[in-house]
């Protein structure tokens, strides 16, 4: 009799960096969650203040979303080794500090650090880059970590979805998000083409 092989859940990295925009961590989090997918969450020191500013949420909370919680500063945690599977990670939102320092491959903190394996081992790496308008600084810096395997994809809101709410911006930016790791969220309204009055 042949032992059912169980699959293992996915998993992915959640960094959530000071830019403006900590709702769209929080929001990916509590969709992944509803996903069964496994979470490990990185809260940057700057974060944890845009979390109290933006949100009223406060960082244990955010961390509770979480199947795991790191420090920003353990190094030594496991997805900042390449042998420690997951899935891919993403950041979001992504600051234009941290989208330079994995640009130029600084692992001075665990974002970065996760950053960087994801890279290393060819997984995936989504940055929510949010920021504008954009240096030629910030234009260069996302098209060298492109090319190193990383997507950027800034948090844009989608208009057609006609959304009536910041909490409708937010699904759809989120689950436009997770689209690119195959994951549906069902959580927002897609384009099928334009219908025409008859």
């Amino acid at each position: 009799m042949e032992v059912p092989v169980l699959e293992r859940r996915k998993r992915i990295v959640v960094a959530i960096t000071g830019a403006t925009g900590a709702e769209i961590g929080i929001r990916l989090l509590q969709s992944l969650r509803r996903l069964n997918v496994e979470t490990h969450v990185i809260i940057s020191k700057w974060a944890g203040e845009t979390i109290k500013w933006e949100t009223d949420y406060t960082i244990a909370a955010v961390k509770a979303l979480a199947d795991h919680a790191y420090s920003p500063h353990d190094l030594a945690a496991p997805i900042s080794s390449g042998s420690y599977h997951v899935d891919g990670m993403i950041v979001a939102p992504c600051s234009v500090r941290t989208l330079a320092a994995i640009n130029a491959g600084v692992c001075d903190d665990l974002v970065t650090r996760a950053a960087d394996v994801c890279l290393k081992e060819r997984r995936r790496l989504v940055l929510a880059v949010r920021e504008t308008p954009f240096s030629e600084i910030h234009l260069r810096n996302m098209l060298d970590v492109t090319k190193a395997g990383a997507i950027i994809a800034p948090p844009v809101v989608g208009f057609y979805t006609k959304p009536s709410s910041v909490e409708d911006i937010v699904d759809q930016m989120t689950g436009r998000l997770l689209d690119l790791f195959g994951l549906d969220a069902k959580n927002f309204v897609r384009w099928d083409g334009m219908q025409k009055d008859n």
